[in-house]
């Protein structure tokens, strides 16, 4: 019988040390030392075996071990991620992209959103060919056999051999398996290929899943040959054990899984760090009840992150970005800024820290190992000699004393501000001080309840890869038809159970970690599920094992492919903001605008699009996709041109367009042809042609649909600088042409198409209602997402009935957003949203807070719900003086949000119908309601509320469209959304947005 082994090692290599634990998980418990056997630090080498290598060796010698005692070695390192940081060519091959998607997305090719250069180094050739599913799992198309073996003999011409896979939807694909079989051809056409399926790395977001696909597949020969290298040291030590590779929430992949998801682990390093944090903190009474920040200072940086009451770490929004792209996988919450044991000192004056370092060198070139550089380590030794390390002596003299307590107070403020930008309450939190730089920290920290550093924290990292537990996710699309969600729900979450203990779990270990059901708009009877679950390694299963990773022409291992060069570097992940040009000075910036005309180019459109999602209200869908495809318009010499409405013909015929389904589906299935195909069916009854185009509603991605269809390579007509709304509204009757209602039914004669060969035609309609229900019944038959096409109206009819300026007002507020970033004045962006919509009389600042609540539920193809916020100053600071945020409020939304209103401490979510009170109404419809990423300025919308979200809560005062007249209110207003108790009483007074046309003209 073989004896139970129940010794785990875990080593975290780092750009300055390589970390090393020996830990007995039979005895973690034990208060005395938790299990710890054996630790190491020892700088790490350039080529990283050579350091696993001397700390394996020292962690077996200094606890008088047997490799045989072993049970499993986790290791963590940076290597995977550096090579994309770096742009290393040696380390990243030539991808080719395989996209089954039909007649979809074609106006957003692969990497479309990729900084230049590095698409240029790493997309090789793609191709669009028959595939894909609708939301519902019905085939857009089959796979065409014939289509993918052209599509391998080009790659092969090319000389790529690295191919990546992506169907539309193919996260939900478990009956066509249309990415498997693709992959099945692709293997057999070309001989050795690595296939990347894009369902393996990522979930539902096209866009996102493809580039974190194609970053892998760039990646795989070298992960191959580094993961041999990781492994090899404890091969050559008789270590007959698995050797696992830490990921990203915390968990564990195998060395094999490693090779072909490294992408999975690009940032593990700061989780190893919180989760070690976890396992030490576990026994210290109150300090570890609820959550705690971890603040891991190494060599290089320091990372701070949250980790939760689960012990694993919160999770970063929707979407991350790394080396400028954005891609939409699970990674930890993790701000960094440049201050660690090697940050190089300048005495100034003023003194600065960082945020160079001379990383692994540290040994070499500091100063108190005879070095002649000043480095963070150095002052920390003067001011105390006790921590043994190097000699003080060859650094005495290098800084005064008043320089000494400068280098203090520059740590404590740089240490408090990362603390302050990561807490979810004002309300002080334990904070846990781990990694071998934790020394040039100070032991008290405004801000936190306490600071702890414990025992074995230099090697926090490292602990947390030995103790790494194992996880699955499911994430999936399903009906509610028949069951509910609930019950659904409990079958997801045995899935995902089963699927964590297939992949290494131990049974009774597993936990469901993570659990959240999104109804999916416009959609009946569907709905989104993700569940994540996590458990213990079980020690006892040697089916883990792997004797070999990779093909045989990846055994010999190159040093220079795998040596280290530098730590990951400072603000590794971050959430996506939309970028500027380097050499942009926002503030003297002019858009073109001559003769009246306004010209738009890519700064325009990037921050038009930033202000169309803030007027969305919540609702709309990102414009993000729709900026690409118009971005990419621009790119390829498309003219889009704006006019003010006061300079449009009295005759003038102004059409409208616009997109009508699901968000859900828009991030998927991307726009095809249907936006034009639905305008040339509508002008064929219609006996007239558009010479204007004029988009329904500002808010979200439909705010760009205008500017989209008036393009010279379109319809090749001027755009109106207005819409329909001033806001984003869920039906096509609550628009202002409804309102005036001077003719009935406005929106027919319409069409809609889906892209796939379907079209719709009304001729006639009974009423704008009839309309909307109408094509909503037609939208769960094309595929959930749809062009429109409306019938032109008349010059002097659009100039009664627009919101004017509404895209000069979007473009204001994109640009406030840039500045606020640019300049570092997002604590006030709110505040610089506000004056650009007409100052605090026209609007204000309602709420600042995270949200703690989120409740969702599917009525007549709308999503209703409410998100809680509970007050909180987004830094987590200066709350105390400001009892305006203090308590909760609720965002009560139907697709867009209706309200903001004030609810007691004790409230979680309301049941339907409750009763609100007028005095608790801070602002209600038909006025703005916006909730803001309070960390990067951007809007977020209602499917993308989560818990500990930062937020900020702001009103604009609606058009005199809407509140001049009963109708308007009663169109737009409480009662239009159920709140029948409730009288509209405005926030402030409109301002009409100001013109950019008036303002640069000529």
């Amino acid at each position: 019988m073989t004896r139970p082994r129940h010794l785990r090692i875990g080593i975290d290599v780092g750009g300055t040390n390589t970390d090393g634990v020996l830990l007995d998980v039979s005895r973690s418990h034990d208060a005395s030392d938790r299990g710890i056997l054996a630790w190491n630090k020892t700088p790490t080498t350039a080529n990283p075996s050579d350091g696993i290598a001397s700390s394996l060796r020292s962690l077996l010698t200094s606890a008088s071990i047997r490799p045989s005692d072993i049970a499993s070695v986790t290791i963590g390192t940076t290597h995977f991620v550096n090579a994309v940081v770096e742009r290393d060519a040696r380390r990243l091959d030539r991808v080719a992209v395989l996209r089954l998607c039909g007649p979809f997305s074609k106006h957003a090719p692969p990497c479309v959103d990729w900084p230049d250069d590095m698409r240029e180094l790493v997309l090789g050739y793609y191709a669009l060919v028959r595939g894909g599913l609708e939301v519902d799992g019905n085939v857009i198309s089959d796979i065409d056999d014939d289509e993918i073996k052209a599509f391998c003999a080009e790659a092969r011409k090319r000389g790529i051999s690295s191919v990546v896979i992506i169907g539309v939807f193919s996260p939900i694909d478990t009956v066509e398996r249309q990415e498997e079989r693709a992959a099945a051809i692709v293997r057999a056409e070309i001989s050795g290929a690595d296939v990347v399926c894009s369902k393996d790395v990522a979930s539902l977001g096209f866009l996102e899943r493809e580039n974190a696909a194609i970053l892998n597949a760039a990646i795989l020969r070298f992960a191959r040959r580094t993961v041999k290298a990781l492994k090899e040291p404890a091969r050559k030590l008789g270590l007959d054990c698995p050797v696992f590779i830490t990921q990203n929430d915390g968990t564990i992949l195998s060395g094999e899984e490693a090779a072909r998801l490294p992408i999975r682990t690009f940032s593990s390093g700061p989780t190893n760090s919180m989760r070690g944090a976890a396992f030490l903190m576990q026994g210290e009474g109150e300090q570890r009840k609820g959550p705690m920040m971890v603040v891991d200072i190494g060599g290089t940086t320091t990372d701070a992150g949250l980790l939760l009451e689960s012990g694993f770490p919160r999770q970063q929004a929707a979407y991350s970005e790394l080396a400028g792209i954005r891609m939409n996988f699970s990674c930890p919450d993790i701000k960094s800024i440049g201050l660690g044991g090697g940050s190089v000192v300048r005495k100034g004056p003023p003194l600065t820290i960082g945020p160079d370092s001379v990383g692994y060198e540290l040994t070499k070139k500091s100063l108190i190992f005879g070095g002649d550089v000043l480095t963070a380590t150095d002052c920390a030794v003067l001011i105390n000699p006790e921590l043994k390390i190097g000699n003080p002596e060859l650094a005495k003299g290098a800084v005064t004393d008043a320089e000494i307590e400068e280098f203090q107070a520059v740590v404590k403020s740089k240490l408090e501000r990362i603390i302050d930008t990561m807490k979810t309450s004002p309300v002080d939190i334990p904070v846990v001080l781990v990694g071998g730089g934790s020394i040039i920290a100070p032991s008290n920290l405004e801000g936190a309840s306490n600071v702890v550093k414990p025992q074995w924290s230099g090697v926090a990292n490292a602990i947390g890869a030995a103790t790494a537990r194992v996880s699955a996710v499911v994430d999936t699309v399903r009906s509610t038809e028949v069951k509910t969600p609930q019950q659904i729900l409990e079958e997801i979450c045995k899935e995902a159970i089963a699927k964590t203990i297939k992949a290494g779990a131990l049974p009774s270990s597993v936990e469901i970690v993570e659990m959240e059901t999104l109804p999916l708009q416009y959609i009946a009877n569907k709905s989104r599920f993700v569940v994540r679950a996590a458990g213990d390694f079980d020690l006892s299963r040697a089916d883990l094992f792997e004797s070999t990773v990779g093909k045989p022409e990846d055994h010999e291992i190159d040093s220079d492919e795998v040596t280290i060069t530098s730590e990951a570097p400072t603000e590794e992940w971050e959430s996506v903001p939309r970028s500027e040009p380097k050499d942009l000075d926002i503030p003297t910036y002019k858009p073109t605008v001559r003769n009246r005309t306004w010209y738009i180019n890519e700064t325009d459109l990037s921050w038009i699009s930033t202000g169309c999602y803030i007027l969305g209200t919540g609702g709309g869908g990102s414009p993000y996709p729709h900026m690409l495809l118009l971005r990419q318009l621009l790119r390829s010499g498309a003219v889009v041109r704006v006019v003010s409405p006061r300079d449009i013909s009295n005759d003038a015929a102004v059409g409208c367009g616009c997109g009508a389904g699901s968000p859900t589906v828009s991030i998927e299935k991307l726009q095809g042809d249907e936006m034009m195909q639905a305008q040339t069916e509508l002008y064929k009854i219609c006996g007239r042609t558009a010479t204007h185009m004029i988009a329904l509603e500002i808010g979200g991605g439909n705010g760009l649909q205008g500017l989209t269809l008036s393009a010279s390579s379109n319809l090749d007509v001027p755009c109106v600088d207005g819409d329909w709304m001033g806001r984003a509204y869920p039906t096509k009757w609550q628009t202002t042409p409804v309102v005036f209602n001077e003719r009935q039914p406005i929106w027919s004669p319409i069409a809609v198409a889906d892209g796939n060969g379907n079209v719709v035609v009304m001729p006639v309609a009974a009423s704008d209602l009839h309309v909307e229900r109408i094509i909503r019944a037609a939208l769960s038959q094309m595929g959930s997402q749809v062009g429109c096409a409306d019938p032109p109206v008349t010059g002097a009819e659009m100039k009664r009935w627009v919101v004017e300026n509404t895209l000069s007002q979007a473009w204001r507020i994109g640009r406030a957003v840039a500045r606020a970033r640019a300049e570092n004045r997002l604590d006030n962006v709110a505040e610089m949203i506000i004056d650009e919509c007409g100052g605090p009389g026209a609007g204000k600042v309602l709420f600042k807070g995270k949200i703690v609540g989120v409740h969702r539920t599917l009525r007549m193809g709308h999503v209703y719900g409410e998100c809680v916020v509970e007050g909180a100053d987004a830094t987590g600071a200066g709350l105390a003086e400001s009892l305006e945020y203090k308590g909760r409020i609720k965002i009560p939304f139907k697709n867009e949000n209706i309200a903001a209103i004030r609810v007691p401490d004790s409230y979680t979510t309301a049941a339907d119908g409750e009763f609100e009170k007028q005095e608790d109404v801070l602002a209600i419809v038909p006025d703005l309601i916006s909730v803001i990423d309070a960390q990067n300025g951007e809007a977020v919308g209602t499917p993308e509320y989560r818990y500990g979200l930062f937020v900020v809560v702001i009103g604009i005062a609606a058009s005199t469209k809407w509140t001049g007249s009963e109708r308007g209110i009663e169109l737009g207003g409480p009662k239009a959304f159920g709140f029948d108790h409730v009288e509209y009483k405005p926030l402030g007074r409109f301002v009409p947005p100001a013109s950019v046309i008036d303002e640069f003209d000529g």
